[in-house]
Formats: C-alpha cells, sequence, structure tokens
C-alpha cells in the first residue's frame, strides 16, 4: 500500500513537472541565490520521494525473494513427499506379490500333503486288499493234483511286491519301463495282470513285460 501511494506521487509530480515545463512563470524573484536555493529544496524534495520509493521497491524485493525462498522449499518438501509416497508404493506391490506368491506356495503345499495322504490311503487299501485276496502260493500239502505248477525253490514274490517292481520300473525309467520275469514271479499273478491289461509282455521277449501306462 505504501509502494502504490508512493508512485501515485511520483506520477503527480511528473505530471506537474510536465505542465510547470510547458508555462512560463514570471519568477518570484531574480535572485540567483533565492532561485538556487529553492531548486535546491525542490531537487531534495524530490530525491527524498525517490529514496523512499527506492526503499519501497527493495523491500519488496526482499519480500518477494523469501516468498520465493518458502515456494521453492515447499516445492522441494511435495517433491520429496511424492518421492517417497511413490516408494512406498513399489514397496507396497512388491510385497502383496510376494504374499500372493506365498499364499500360491502355501496353496501348493498342503495340496501336496492332501495328494501325499491321499496317496498313503490309497497304497494301504490297496495292500490290505493285495494281502486279503493275492497273498502268496501256500503249500497245503494235500495229494490234489491241480493245473497250478509247483512251487519253485526260489522265494516268491506277493502281488504287491509284483506290482511294486513293476511301478518303480516304470517310474525310474520310464523309456525302458520293461523287467525281466524270473523265477520270483508266480506265474499265475503274471497271467491275472496280463489278462486283465494291468500289464504288458514285451513285443519281441515274452519274458520281458511292463506296467500298463494308466497315467499316459
Amino acid at each position: 500500500a505504501q509502494l502504490a501511494l508512493l508512485l501515485l506521487q511520483w506520477n503527480a509530480l511528473k505530471v506537474d513537472y510536465q505542465e510547470w515545463q510547458k508555462t512560463s512563470p514570471e519568477p518570484i524573484c531574480a535572485s540567483p541565490d533565492v532561485l538556487l536555493e529553492l531548486g535546491k529544496e525542490e531537487l531534495q524534495n524530490v530525491k527524498n520521494d525517490l529514496e523512499k520509493i527506492l526503499s519501497a521497491v527493495c523491500s519488496q524485493n526482499k519480500q518477494l525473494d523469501e516468498d520465493l525462498e518458502r515456494e521453492q522449499q515447499w516445492y522441494e518438501e511435495q517433491e520429496q513427499i511424492l518421492n517417497t509416497l511413490n516408494r512406498i508404493e513399489e514397496e507396497t506391490k512388491l510385497q502383496v506379490e510376494e504374499l500372493h506368491q506365498m499364499r500360491e506356495l502355501e496353496e501348493l503345499h498342503n495340496k501336496m500333503l492332501k495328494l501325499k495322504t491321499y496317496k498313503k490311503e490309497l497304497f494301504s487299501a490297496l495292500d490290505k486288499f493285495l494281502d486279503e485276496h493275492f497273498p502268496l502260493p501256500q503249500d497245503s500239502g494235500s495229494p490234489i493234483k491241480t493245473n497250478i505248477p509247483p512251487e519253485p525253490a526260489v522265494e516268491l514274490l506277493s502281488m504287491k511286491e509284483i506290482l511294486e517292481v513293476l511301478i518303480n520300473k516304470l517310474m525310474a525309467t520310464p523309456h525302458e519301463p520293461y523287467v525281466t520275469v524270473n523265477e520270483s514271479f508266480w506265474p499265475p499273478y503274471i497271467e491275472l495282470l496280463l489278462r486283465f491289461g494291468m500289464a504288458l509282455r514285451h513285443p519281441e521277449d515274452p519274458n520281458r513285460m511292463r506296467l500298463q501306462a494308466f497315467h499316459e
């Protein structure tokens, strides 16, 4: 407000000066000393007014510099806040992705545990079924003649053990799943597996057989 007032005063002085130049007033006094003093006084007044204007302008410039510095500081603070928020957002995204991956791994782990439990129960039921319905051949000492060949001197494998041999071979070497049928394989069990399509003979070697690949 002070600056505006001084500027108005300065403009008024300029107008008065221009009007004064257009007129030719009669000097109040013809004495050079008096005119000199009047001129000095007028110049001093103009000087004082200009100094006031300069002081006001400098004060305003200082205020503008302070405002600019505050604005610059505010801008830097906002930029830091924005960078911090962006970093937090990226970290949050990574945490969400890691949490999602951990959740998927946990679900997969739970499924694997369920499958292992189911596999264990299934094999347990299969073992019970095989032990009950497919026991090892026993020598009853009966003189009744049957078509079943006599037991060899070697220890025979149970149906469960035969299936384990075939399964392990198929899993270990799927490109070569055949096993050699030796004397420990009881022929009735072999014929049973072949008849019901659970096993296949080698197309070129009848003494070799493999488990049917039901999973393919």
